[in-house]
């Protein structure tokens, strides 16, 4: 079970791949996109083909009260469009802090400032990616 993690963000999208056991992700790429959501569609399709993906696991965006607000709403048109472009799922992951939790990982391993604008969002998609791979992995110990 291979699966793919985006974070999108509204100038680039943060992508983590897992290990072919679905067990551990890692950080892979951060593609700048400048809105352009279709050449984004196109990009995921052609790396879920290279690395035989068999999932997609993208970050949904919600407010702290749970409410979905202008970039969760993205988020799920985002999905609604790969869906239609690939024939694999599509798995939504609450990404509540992930972002600051990538930032602060990389300032506690010392990544310089101008270093860690270029990772995070990738580390982002990794966690997202993780968080959505122990979350299964836990589902699966109780069957």
């Amino acid at each position: 079970m291979k699966y793919i993690g985006l974070d999108l963000g509204s100038r680039t999208l943060g992508v983590a791949l897992s290990d072919n056991t679905g067990l551990i992700a890692s950080s892979y790429k951060t593609i700048r996109h400048n809105e352009d959501y279709d050449s984004l569609i196109e990009e995921v399709k052609k790396i879920a083909g290279e690395v035989n993906a068999t999932g997609i696991v993208l970050g949904m965006p919600k407010n702290m009260n749970n409410t979905i607000g202008p970039k969760g709403e993205l988020s799920l048109a985002f999905k609604e469009k790969l869906e239609k472009a690939i024939s694999i799922p599509v798995y939504l992951q609450d990404e509540r802090l992930t972002t600051k939790s990538a930032t602060d990982m990389l300032i506690m391993g010392n990544v310089s400032r101008k270093n860690r604008k270029k990772v995070v969002d990738s580390v982002a998609a990794t966690i997202i990616l993780q968080t959505f791979l122990d979350k299964k992995g836990k589902e699966n110990e109780r069957k």
